[in-house]
């Protein structure tokens, strides 16, 4: 990467989509974020924290970028703001304006976001998955499936919801770190690893319906099986988990997948429930599948049950 490409040169490159440039440039301003991230907070973890939000909100919009030339004040700015909303959040000090900018939101921008408005998925999906598993689970859970309140996370992770905000609050900033550290690494391909999971979920469910369950599981999930239920009742080995689903298809269930969220160490699977006919309440609207995956197959996992809307007491 030529490293005397001026900014302006850097933030054409990044818009559309090359990620060195990206790369280049955040890493050029960083001692500089840095600087304005100390000046107002202090020396501390504080501080980092606050340059690690900052440079996803970066990511976020960097596409509303008009004047790529001073593209370092506009850096400089957002850190200002993210550590005055801290600031805020500590002593209640009001926010300068900062007309330049769009209205800043309270919380970090989701790395979804980052995904939507650039075309750097690959670059971003290779950073989550350096995340610890229980760290890559609550970001996975909490941006990009419908699974997004901390009570669902809590009750489907098994821990409180104060860890699910602490476990949050490291993914951002360590997310933001491998970000940055990664940027100018090859990545994989995230949409042929989603579409070679998309195929294996579509042939098990299409097995299932043909008496043939068996031989799907025993290609794709290990003998070694540990799932817990949507009741937390432990299901062992596939032999297990293919009675459960021929029991489902011989009570009239269906299972129809919507979404797929594929990663290295795991897979989340959202699906509709299709209740028989005969009984159009018979389960839950939907069921979302968190499975952990060891050499390329389903070693563990848990089954969560959606819970349809409560009903308006007007």
């Amino acid at each position: 990467m030529d490293k005397t490409l001026t900014d302006s040169e850097l933030v054409r490159a990044a818009q559309a989509g090359h990620v060195p440039s990206l790369g280049l440039l955040l890493e050029r301003h960083r001692a500089a974020m840095r600087a304005v991230a100390l000046s107002l907070l202090g020396f501390g973890p504080e501080a980092e924290d606050a340059v690690q939000d900052a440079t996803l909100l970066a990511l976020q919009r960097l596409g509303e970028v008009r004047d790529p030339h001073a593209v370092g004040a506009w850096l400089r700015a957002i850190v200002r703001n993210v550590c005055r909303m801290r600031l805020r959040a500590q002593r209640a000090a009001p926010i300068a304006d900062q007309s330049f900018l769009p209205q800043l939101p309270v919380d970090p921008p989701s790395p979804e976001e980052v995904l939507e408005r650039h075309a750097l998925r690959d670059w971003v999906w290779h950073a989550l998955q350096e995340l610890s598993e229980p760290l890559q689970l609550v970001v996975l859970l909490r941006y990009f499936s419908s699974i997004t309140s901390y009570e669902q996370i809590a009750a489907l992770c098994g821990v409180p919801i104060g860890t699910v905000r602490s476990r949050l609050n490291q993914a951002r900033r360590k997310l933001g770190e491998r970000l940055l550290a990664t940027a100018t690494s090859m990545h994989d391909d995230v949409a042929v690893l989603t579409a070679r999971r998309w195929r294996e979920v579509r042939e098990l469910f299409a097995a299932a319906e043909q008496g043939d369950v068996r031989s799907v599981l025993s290609e794709f999930w290990s003998a070694n099986l540990a799932l817990l239920g949507p009741k937390g009742q432990p299901w062992r080995g596939t032999e297990t988990l293919a009675q459960v689903i021929e029991r489902d298809l011989a009570a009239g269930v269906r299972q129809q997948p919507v979404e797929i969220l594929a990663s290295q160490r795991l897979t989340i699977i959202e699906a509709k429930l299709l209740s028989p006919p005969w009984d159009p309440k018979h389960c839950p609207p939907g069921v979302v599948w968190v499975l952990m995956l060891k050499k390329q197959r389903v070693e563990r996992g848990r089954l969560f049950h959606l819970q349809p809307p409560a009903a308006d007491p007007a």
